[in-house]
């Protein structure tokens, strides 16, 4: 098991209905996390492009971004209760059928779960920066988290990652520097009107408010003994 994760689970008092979402509507939105490796042909009844997004807060883009791509399966992971039974609840609200999530950390998820190669596209909107220099280990955008990623997308698959935080920005910037799995295709530094083929968050707004500057990357995976 992890000894050192990217997140803390945040407490919240859901409401009776995210709560009865979380009940109800688990048979038709849900994964169970468990150490199988799950077919997502299977999960989704069909074959399709499959986007994983990390950390998808309350789902709301998440849930856009199914109902506007219905030709693209997009697996949700978030550990967060109150906003998966929010997403669920938006889910079902806007006839999604698109989309699954599973609760559980995103790392174990990855390993265990998703096939090598399985993933069109990986999405990392604003993940938790642990400002604080004692708590950089704790960000998930680290070697093995890369090695992972690399592993679980197709080659010509796309990375996507956007934060708000500077510091953080220098991190990613150093930590995908000389990588041979990854080509660097497009940086933007904005401040909330240039981002990358994604929608702009609730997360992101607020921060935006607060006079905070975006960065969004696209990375591709890459072979790099074919080159």
């Amino acid at each position: 098991m992890r000894s050192i994760r990217s997140f803390v689970r945040r407490s919240g008092r859901m409401t009776p209905s995210q709560e009865r979402a979380l009940k109800d509507l688990w048979p038709k939105y849900g994964i169970d996390y468990d150490i199988i490796c799950l077919d997502l042909d299977a999960e989704f009844g069909r074959r399709a492009s499959k986007v994983l997004e990390i950390g998808f807060g309350n789902g709301d883009t998440l849930v856009q971004a199914a109902g506007d791509h219905p030709e693209i399966d997009y697996l949700g992971l978030e550990v967060h209760e109150p906003g998966v039974g929010h997403c669920l609840l938006r889910a079902q609200d806007e006839g999604v059928n698109n989309l699954r999530v599973i609760v559980h950390d995103a790392i174990e998820v990855l390993r265990d779960q998703v096939a090598d190669g399985s993933l069109a596209r990986i999405n990392l909107y604003f993940p938790d920066p642990w400002p604080k220099k004692r708590h950089h280990k704790r960000r998930i955008v680290d070697a093995p988290f890369l090695d992972l990623a690399a592993r679980k997308l197709r080659f010509d698959g796309a990375l996507h990652v956007a934060t708000d935080w500077e510091n953080y920005a220098e991190h990613i910037d150093e930590t995908m520097t000389g990588r041979e799995d990854f080509e660097l295709i497009d940086r933007r530094e904005h401040t909330g009107d240039q981002p990358i083929d994604r929608y702009t968050t609730k997360f992101e707004t607020r921060g935006i408010k607060k006079g905070h500057r975006i960065w969004d990357w696209r990375y591709n995976r890459i072979d790099h003994a074919a080159k």
